[in-house]
């Protein structure tokens, strides 16, 4: 049977094959909210709404590839580390960006997205090499340590410092942006010690199940990449100028 006809047969009532195809509509339409009301922003706001655009855009060319790949082969981990790879570096391109004209440098920017990268690199290495094996939770260990940096970085480190100090619209978009990088990422290192063998301290407690997964992960990508653009978006038009 033609790959086609499979996808053809989804189960439509399955909440899984939903959220992939929702996710996909979702990333889509807030792309086109992006890209369109970037004119409507002063121009200290244009590139993070630019950026904004990008991260759901590329997100939703991937949820259309993975709401038919699903159906047919399964969890899609390929296709999702890809997409991570991609939007959550640009994701944290934002937080340079909002300190950027107030003292941002280069050097904070290559730590976040040298730590991004890493941090899923590393956990797609565990996932997908060592899924079976003891090691996968080294792999998780290390993965999570870059996750936990960009932590320190938008909390206490070099960000939260510039953000606090400038005040006005930079503090306030640095402290609702870093809640995402807590709360909503979070999701990703539970998902890896759920759904790898070996995920934690080498113990067997991978073994949730990857419809679950996957539906988990669905609704915090769009939580996360729509979130953040809309954070930036609310600041960028709101009238409090005093640290625009």
């Amino acid at each position: 049977m033609s790959l086609f006809l499979e996808i053809a047969k989804f189960p439509v009532d399955d909440p899984v094959t939903f959220t992939f195809f929702a996710g996909y509509m979702a990333m889509f339409a807030a792309s086109v909210f992006f890209f369109m009301e970037r004119s409507r922003v002063s121009d200290e706001w244009k590139t993070s709404m630019l950026v904004s655009g990008l991260i759901t855009g590329i997100a939703a060319v991937h949820y259309y590839y993975m709401r038919d790949y699903y159906p047919v082969y399964g969890s899609p981990v390929v296709l999702r580390y890809v997409d991570w790879t991609l939007t959550v570096p640009l994701m944290c391109v934002e937080f340079y960006l909002i300190t950027k004209k107030v003292g941002g440098t280069m050097a904070i920017l290559w730590k976040l997205i040298l730590a991004s990268v890493a941090m899923l690199v590393l956990g797609y290495i565990g996932e997908a090499f060592y899924a079976d094996q003891s090691q996968s939770w080294v792999w998780g260990a290390l993965s999570g340590a870059a996750y936990f940096y960009i932590v320190w970085l938008v909390w206490a480190g070099d960000v939260a410092k510039l953000a606090n100090a400038a005040g006005g619209k930079v503090a306030k978009a640095n402290s609702l942006l870093r809640r995402f990088v807590l709360v909503g990422w979070a999701i990703y290192p539970i998902g890896y010690i759920l759904g790898t063998e070996g995920g934690l301290f080498g113990m067997s407690i991978g073994s949730a199940d990857d419809g679950l997964l996957n539906l988990c992960y669905n609704i915090a990508d769009a939580v996360n990449k729509i979130g953040f653009g809309l954070v930036v978006y609310a600041l960028a038009v709101s009238k409090d100028e005093a640290a625009a």
